[in-house]
């Protein structure tokens, strides 16, 4: 990893990240797996805040939120928005 703090896709996830947390956070009713998809979201943006990730960690990294939060549909916004952060890191690799 490189430093990565005046790039603003960094800034950009970091803010994703933030707003996901927050919304987390005040979701009301039983999620199973809060705990996980909030300690992910820590792992991500400790990840981003000491420079720039490694797009596959970054992936992964979105696979087990999605997977905590499963089909809430009141973070639907908030977790897309974190997969476009981490989508501007690079690109799905194409299969040819």
């Amino acid at each position: 990893m490189t430093g990565g703090q005046g790039d603003p896709r960094v800034q950009e996830l970091r803010g994703a990240v933030a707003r996901m947390r927050r919304q987390l956070a005040v979701l009301p009713g039983e999620l199973p797996d809060r705990t996980a998809a909030d300690d992910e979201l820590a792992a991500l943006d400790a990840m981003v805040s000491h420079g720039l990730p490694e797009v596959p960690r970054l992936r992964r990294s979105l696979l087990l939120i999605a997977g905590a939060v499963g089909s809430v549909s009141a973070l639907s916004p908030a977790l897309a928005e974190v997969r476009e952060g981490i989508d501007r890191f690079g690109g799905l690799p194409r299969s040819w």
